[in-house]
């Protein structure tokens, strides 16, 4: 038995070793083959400059920030409100910045989060609340009640009344409460929109942003399992931030597209922690084999 074990060892680590160059090209010619197979398709969406109107149009993912609670709002029924009134420290809160006369997505993405609140089991003002916050200041109370009227109407739970507040504001509050969540907007004279990013916000029921979901349509499931990470104290997952960190908010076509160089210094970035791993365990490897030989 010994007189088996002792080549098979030798040979183990001496092929190790002859393996280390060819190993090392393995992990990087794959590492580069991924990033550039990722990132063929999205070279020349959004590496040109964006036009001048375009410029500072996104999204910053603030974790951890507090928007000021005593920004005032007015509400459905044109009560001042103050935006603290809906974080009672106990429920999420479901944010949402949009503005009602947009003739693009804005509706279409209320849409969208209406199928999704209807399909889930849960219902606003139970388990969490959602506040819907128009960012045009010009957009008055009646519209906002008209909307909420129209949703709650899609949405089939009259007892989600008291859980979804739609607001208007004053341009003072509405730019800082979209500073404090990192939404960045613009108006566009020419085309007589505002040109802006679509995510849900969720903040915690002490008012601390936790977590983003970009986009405009969204899983029934996905909205409920961040509400449960909020509602227990646990910010967005480390994947929700590299997501964020590889797309870029693509004001002309109203969406997210994949950044190149961020998709580009992320994969170079894992192809070194993979290459970093590989050796320390290869290394820790060859150390357990020889180790014990040495002492014998």
């Amino acid at each position: 038995m010994t007189a088996c074990r002792k080549p098979y060892r030798t040979l183990e680590r001496g092929g190790a070793r002859r393996l280390l160059p060819a190993l090392f090209v393995w992990v990087v010619s794959g590492a580069t083959v991924l990033a550039a197979v990722a990132v063929a398709p999205v070279f020349g969406q959004s590496t040109a400059a964006l036009p001048p109107q375009f410029e500072g149009i996104g999204l910053d993912q603030r974790i951890g920030a507090e928007p000021p609670r005593d920004l005032v709002f007015r509400n459905e029924d044109g009560d001042e409100v103050a935006l603290g009134r809906y974080f009672d420290g106990k429920r999420p809160v479901l944010l949402t910045l949009i503005y009602h006369e947009c003739p693009t997505m804005c509706n279409a993405v209320l849409h969208g989060l209406t199928e999704t609140l209807r399909e889930m089991p849960w219902t606003p003002g139970d388990q969490f609340d959602v506040v819907t916050v128009s960012f045009n200041p010009l957009e008055t109370p009646a519209l906002a009640a008209e909307k909420k009227a129209m949703y709650l109407d899609m949405l089939g739970k009259p007892e989600a009344a008291d859980g979804w507040h739609f607001l208007t504001g004053e341009e003072a509050s509405i730019a800082a409460l979209t500073e404090a969540v990192g939404f960045r907007y613009n108006w566009i004279e020419e085309e007589q929109i505002y040109a802006h990013p679509f995510t849900l916000i969720f903040l915690s029921g002490e008012g601390t942003v936790m977590r983003y979901m970009p986009g405009m349509q969204f899983a029934p499931s996905d909205v409920r399992a961040a509400l449960i990470e909020v509602s227990e104290g646990r910010a967005g997952s480390p994947l929700n931030r590299v997501l964020l960190y590889c797309l870029q908010y693509d004001p002309n076509a109203n969406s997210y597209v994949l950044h190149a160089v961020n998709l580009m210094k992320f994969s170079g970035g894992l192809a070194v922690v993979m290459l970093g791993l590989f050796f320390v365990a290869l290394r820790r490897r060859e150390a357990h084999r020889t180790w014990p030989a040495s002492t014998a």
